[in-house]
């Protein structure tokens, strides 16, 4: 099966989980609903050839949903209002996602047959990183020599991740001891 199909299908997918998160009702049903699209954009990362981001993306989306799922665990930070039901908000917004999904579909087919290099950059790494670098494997002499600062960057957006997802287990487990609710 093509991938311009599976994009299209992971598009309609993470449509439908967003429009589910925002009409949901219960906030933590709302924020497994907004992790399931970005699982289904890691996926969409992958079949683009992007490893490094489809695990980036992944990683991020844990966090994001362990760092929310503990901020909205308790039921009095948060209230429950009813949604107003608007006509025209909900006219604009389908009209919206269908042009969103319309545009998707021509760049998706735009896109060159899966397994060629879209830059000519990519070309050059192949044809190269091997003389240059020796290394044997060029995934890894792409990843350390030529996006080096890249790859830092990536890294230190885990790490910070992890620290934040630390500090509040490590806050919350402090007012537990300390007796404060």
């Amino acid at each position: 099966m093509p991938i311009d199909i599976w994009l299209i299908f992971l598009l309609s997918f993470m449509i439908l989980g967003s429009i589910v998160a925002l009409e949901i009702k219960d906030i933590l049903s709302s924020i497994v609903a907004i992790g399931v699209v970005g699982l289904a954009v890691s996926t969409a990362f992958l079949f683009l050839q992007a490893p490094d981001l489809a695990i980036v993306q992944f990683l991020f989306e844990i966090f994001a949903l362990i760092i929310l799922v503990l901020a909205f665990i308790r039921k009095d930070y948060h209230s429950l209002e009813p949604a107003r039901f608007d006509r025209l908000t909900a006219a604009l917004t389908a009209l919206t996602l269908i042009a969103v999904f319309a545009f998707s579909i021509h760049v998706f087919k735009s896109l060159p047959e899966f397994g060629r290099p879209i830059l000519s950059t990519a070309q050059y790494y192949i044809d190269n990183a091997g003389q240059q670098i020796r290394s044997a494997n060029i995934v890894s002499s792409i990843v350390l020599d030529y996006r080096a600062y890249d790859t830092l960057g990536e890294v230190t957006v885990l790490a910070t991740a992890i620290l934040g997802v630390f500090t509040i287990l490590r806050v919350r487990k402090a007012k537990k001891e300390g007796g404060e609710e």
